[in-house]
């Protein structure tokens, strides 16, 4: 059975709040709330696809809630419709200037109300398809270099903020030109898509994040582990690329292989995401240079650690 999409309804007043639950409940799972901080904690955690917003309140009114929903990263994707019984034009431009896309007044008018709402949450629901679809690479269905653009900043973010160890790493299949020339570019993408599927499959964890970077590369960030945990994460992903059996170019290597550079470190808030990034790429190049289908590591004081 498919999951009805959710709508937050914010309004002081049970009786109307109640109303617009009955006019929706049919097609719509619906949570009510009845003060703007209640509202607000809801639609912070509740994923939902629309929110119906009384814009007449005590303490914080619906403009203020709204405004409050523009600036927060969860929420300012959510559409907002304002429910008011004033009928003055100025309440209507100050709300759809603050973002809310359209308006609804009473006494309702339930197939006006349920046709409205029925035409956010398909533009919503389209949009957001939209936007997935533009964050995952086509080829592989990981996450491509956009979607690691908008991530690895928070995740960033968020190893400062709780002090948490982050390892930022960087795949590369060896002598991919090579790969590419001997046996055509149509296999070339399949050994591609196979190392994608190989590491994704043991980047379980819903911290952590695997991307194709560009290319041949790939990257890779794992939250709350050490340096000696994430590296040994990596080994295993170095080596489960290597039993795939995929044959090389015979002058070249028996199979195909990944080389894997990564760093670890607890950042503080002067230390900068891009220069651990280049360590990383650094690692990498390294591991290339001591003879490929090798993980080296760094550690937060700069001690190199290298695959036998």
């Amino acid at each position: 059975m498919k999951e009805r999409e959710k709508i937050l309804v914010i309004d002081d007043s049970s009786v109307q709040a109640d109303m617009l639950k009955s006019i929706l409940e049919e097609n719509y799972a619906v949570t009510v709330a009845h003060t703007a901080e209640a509202g607000l904690h809801h639609a912070r955690v509740g994923n939902f696809s629309l929110v119906l917003l009384d814009v007449i309140m005590p303490g914080m009114d619906g403009f203020d809630l709204l405004r409050k929903m523009q600036e927060e990263v969860v929420t300012r994707h959510v559409p907002v419709i304002l429910i008011t019984s004033l009928r003055d034009t100025e309440y209507e431009e100050r709300g759809l200037l603050l973002g809310a896309v359209d308006y609804i007044t009473k006494p309702y008018h339930p197939p006006v109300v349920r046709a409205r709402v029925n035409t956010h949450v398909k533009l919503y629901r389209y949009r957001t398809q939209v936007e997935h679809q533009s964050m995952i690479d086509p080829m592989t269905g990981v996450p491509n270099r956009r979607s690691y653009d908008e991530n690895c900043r928070n995740k960033w973010k968020e190893a400062v903020r709780f002090q948490q160890p982050i390892s930022l790493c960087m795949f590369d299949i060896d002598r991919f030109k090579t790969y590419n020339d001997t046996f055509g570019h149509p296999a070339g993408d399949k050994v591609i898509c196979a190392v994608a599927q190989t590491a994704t499959g043991l980047l379980r964890r819903s911290t952590d994040f695997f991307a194709r970077y560009g290319g041949e590369e790939f990257v890779a960030i794992v939250m709350g582990s050490d340096a000696k945990a994430a590296r040994e994460q990596m080994k295993k992903i170095r080596q489960a690329v290597e039993d795939l059996h995929i044959p090389h170019a015979p002058e070249v290597s028996p199979w195909v292989t990944v080389s894997i550079g990564g760093v670890t470190v607890v950042p503080e808030q002067e230390d900068s995401y891009d220069t651990y990034l280049k360590i990383a790429d650094t690692m990498l190049y390294d591991a290339k240079r001591f003879g490929r289908n090798k993980v080296v590591w760094s550690t937060a004081r700069m001690e190199q650690l290298q695959e036998k």
